[in-house]
């Protein structure tokens, strides 16, 4: 394909692809470096999406190699440094890869596989042990921002079926912001559109102003958040939600948290 061709193949999938990027990193900057970094290398190379069963497989492959580099150069690195040995702490081992891109980014096994250049086999063996590592992570308070109680109640269930606690649960952006005053939660899952208007991005925005907490974003409006121009959260699960995405999404923002 030409390189206008694979331009137009991808862009329907890139905001997605930033989307998985930052999950990995933990930061909209770190995230976005190697996500411009591929689509460098593909423009100069329009080759290296061709060969996929779809120019998203493609597109996720193509910064799945880069990513790996990106670790491998980290890993090399002095650690004396205490931004490096940071970062070493942060990276995301393949199993948490393999989860994202099966939960979170909905492929089925095959094309994890594909992209982690894994047998099939394997990248099932990395799902599995990333669900088991779920079932072992440290205790976390949670407070959930949702205005529809049926939707709050799955949220609420699948939290606690992690093993984390629910602290409340909060319908409007002054109810929310004073529930985390109150009990300053570990995690916090928020709507966008909440019960009296009030916007759950300006909730979790108040709430951040006090303290820091990781942040999962489930909506049925992804795109008022996919823009890419404006800081956009790390955690962003589409409504309606699958469980498994919403497991993940926990797990992974956790695991930054303890690993900070």
């Amino acid at each position: 394909m030409s390189a206008e061709t694979v331009s137009e193949a991808i862009a329907p999938h890139l905001p997605y692809l930033r989307r998985y990027a930052r999950a990995l990193s933990g930061s909209q900057a770190s995230g976005d470096r190697v996500v411009m970094a591929t689509l460098e290398a593909i423009i100069a190379d329009p080759s290296i999406v061709d060969g996929f069963e779809s120019p998203r497989v493609g597109l996720y492959a193509a910064f799945q190699q880069l990513w790996s580099a990106t670790s491998a150069e980290m890993s090399a690195a002095p650690d004396d440094d205490a931004a490096i040995s940071k970062g070493l702490r942060a990276l995301t081992p393949t199993s948490r890869q393999a989860l994202l891109l099966f939960a979170m980014e909905e492929f089925g096994y095959r094309d994890v596989a594909t992209i982690l250049d894994a047998p099939k086999e394997l990248a099932t063996k990395w799902i599995d042990e990333a669900v088991e590592e779920m079932n072992r992570q440290a205790r976390s308070r949670v407070l959930i921002i949702e205005d529809e109680p049926i939707i709050a109640m799955d949220i609420q269930g699948i939290v606690e079926g992690l093993g984390h606690a629910v602290v409340d649960i909060a319908d409007t952006r002054t109810l929310a912001v004073e529930a985390a005053k109150r009990h300053k939660p570990d995690l916090i899952m928020a709507d966008i559109q909440l019960a009296d208007g009030s916007s759950g991005a300006d909730a979790v925005a108040d709430i951040l102003k006090e303290f820091d907490a990781p942040v999962v974003f489930v909506t049925a409006f992804p795109d008022r958040l996919l823009t890419g121009e404006r800081p956009e959260p790390t955690f962003l699960i589409t409504k309606p939600f699958r469980e498994e995405a919403v497991e993940a999404a926990i797990s992974q923002a956790v695991f930054f948290r303890t690993s900070a």
